[in-house]
C-alpha cells in the first residue's frame, strides 16, 4: 500500500494497518526533518511537492521491496506540504515472518524514497548567525 499525503502521519495508525498475525517481524521507519543537514546552515522547515505521478513511482518501489524480500505487506507514506523540523517525512514500514527480509526491506526502501524523481524538495533557513 502507498499513500501520499499531506496530514501529519500517525504512528499509531500506521501499526495498526500493516500488523498481521502470521508476521513476527514488522519494521518501521521514519524520516524525520532535522535542524541541520550538513550545509552548515540551520533548517526552518522543508517544503515537499509531488510533480508526475507521484503514486505510480511510490507503487514502484513497493513492488520491488516485495520482488526482492519474504514480506507479508509493505506500506509506503510520504508527506507533502511544509515541514518542520520534527516532523515525519516518510515512512517505510514492512512485515514479515522473517526479520532479515524486514531490515533489509526497510533500508532499501528508505533509501529509494530518498531518490524519488517526483518528490521536489526545498529547504528553508534561518538566516540568523
Amino acid at each position: 500500500m502507498v499513500k501520499l499525503v499531506e496530514s501529519p502521519i500517525d504512528p499509531a495508525a500506521v501499526y495498526n494497518s500493516i500488523c498481521s498475525a502470521f508476521s513476527g517481524s514488522v519494521v518501521f521507519h521514519y524520516a524525520v526533518v532535522k535542524k541541520q543537514a550538513g550545509s552548515g546552515k540551520s533548517t526552518t522547515s522543508i517544503e515537499y511537492n509531488a510533480v508526475g505521478d507521484t503514486i505510480q513511482e511510490m507503487e514502484s518501489i513497493a513492488s520491488e521491496l516485495e520482488r526482492f524480500w519474504k514480506l507479508e505487506d509493505v506500506l509506503l507514506i510520504r508527506r507533502t506540504g511544509r515541514l518542520a523540523v520534527g516532523d515525519i517525512i516518510s515512512l517505510v514500514a514492512a512485515s514479515s515472518p522473517n526479520s532479515n527480509d524486514t531490515f533489509d526491506a526497510c533500508k532499501f526502501g528508505i533509501n529509494r524514497l530518498r531518490r524519488m524523481s517526483t518528490i521536489i524538495k526545498s529547504e528553508k533557513f534561518d538566516d540568523t548567525p
